[in-house]
């Protein structure tokens, strides 16, 4: 197959981590050819394709220079590859969101898009918790500082963060005191401007924020709990978090095999569900990670996992 990434910069990855760079070594070494792009690449005019340049690449092996150009395409129909993947991070801006629109386009002409652009749009990944509330925690998306302060006044110990964060950016807690409540308002709604997810504090992300991945429908056995250092309130690793991968739990299997069909049903091949204690608190659709890192602690190939699924998708 012929399989194009769009992604970050591939100068910016960081391939001792990186879930792209694990899906293109994995390609590679079952024959696939690699292309990649960005999202800026993508192109469109009335009356021809979807477009973009893409460079040929190759996987050299080595940890610096990871990568080695074999050709570039200045002008390659999308619908003319096997598989596109969307792998651009987040964050879910106007940009990202035009991108779909052009990846829509491009299924329209016959492209094979993993995930499915409509259903990225579809599944805000904080925002897509509150389809499945069964599974979630007290929460609260407004606008409304004083619904903030009702919403602590009732819960004392609280979660507030940005809808477009990632990495854990953004995210502060607000104890039983109230402590800076006001003026943290302040910063993430901008004075009724931006709309805020508050959620009561879960005193188990002391034991991590877990990933349970699902890869299309199917859950992978084993997940990464992203454990807070140094008096942080956040798991992230990007936040310092230290990742430790464990066999997921009969609840993290229950949430899992709840929304895995449902999802994959709507075009999500590879969706990360984060999970702290028995509660759903995200889930990640963009570029979901970790894929390293549990192959580096258990054994369990996850880049493997998700090119079969990958090749089966687009059989059918």
């Amino acid at each position: 197959m012929h399989i194009l990434f769009v992604a970050d910069p591939l100068a910016s990855f960081k391939i001792y981590k990186d879930t792209t760079f694990a899906m293109m070594r994995e390609a590679q070494q079952r024959g696939h050819h690699v292309l990649a792009c960005e999202p800026h690449d993508i192109v469109w005019q009335s009356g021809h394709k979807v477009t973009t340049r893409a460079q040929r690449i190759r996987l050299t092996g080595e940890a610096d220079a990871w990568f080695e150009v074999q050709g570039v395409d200045e002008h390659l129909a999308l619908h003319s590859v096997d598989a596109v993947i969307m792998r651009k991070d987040p964050p879910f801006d106007s940009e990202y969101f035009y991108a779909t629109h052009l990846l829509e386009q491009a299924e329209r002409e016959g492209a094979q898009v993993f995930n499915k652009p409509a259903a990225l749009r579809d599944h805000p990944e904080k925002l897509a918790i509150l389809e499945f509330a069964q599974f979630i925690s007290p929460t609260l998306v407004t606008r409304d500082a004083q619904a903030i302060k009702n919403f602590h006044a009732q819960h004392q110990d609280i979660i507030l963060k940005p809808l477009d964060g990632m990495g854990g950016m953004g995210i502060f807690r607000v104890k039983a005191d109230g402590l800076n409540l006001g003026a943290i308002v302040e910063t993430l709604n901008r004075d009724g401007a931006q709309t805020v997810m508050v959620q009561k504090f879960l005193p188990a992300i002391a034991q991590g924020d877990k990933r349970v991945l699902v890869i299309g429908g199917h859950v992978v056995p084993y997940c990464l709990a992203r454990i807070p250092q140094g008096g942080e309130v956040r798991g992230n690793l990007a936040a310092g978090g230290k990742g430790v991968a464990q066999a997921i739990s009969p609840r993290d299997r229950e949430i899992a095999e709840a929304l895995g069909p449902v999802l994959a049903a709507r075009g999500l091949l590879l969706v990360g569900l984060d999970v702290i204690g028995d509660c759903l608190t995200e889930v990640n659709v963009t570029s979901p990670t970790c894929f390293q890192e549990i192959f580096d602690q258990t054994g369990c190939n996850v880049a493997a996992l998700f090119i079969d699924a990958l090749e089966a998708a687009v059989r059918r």
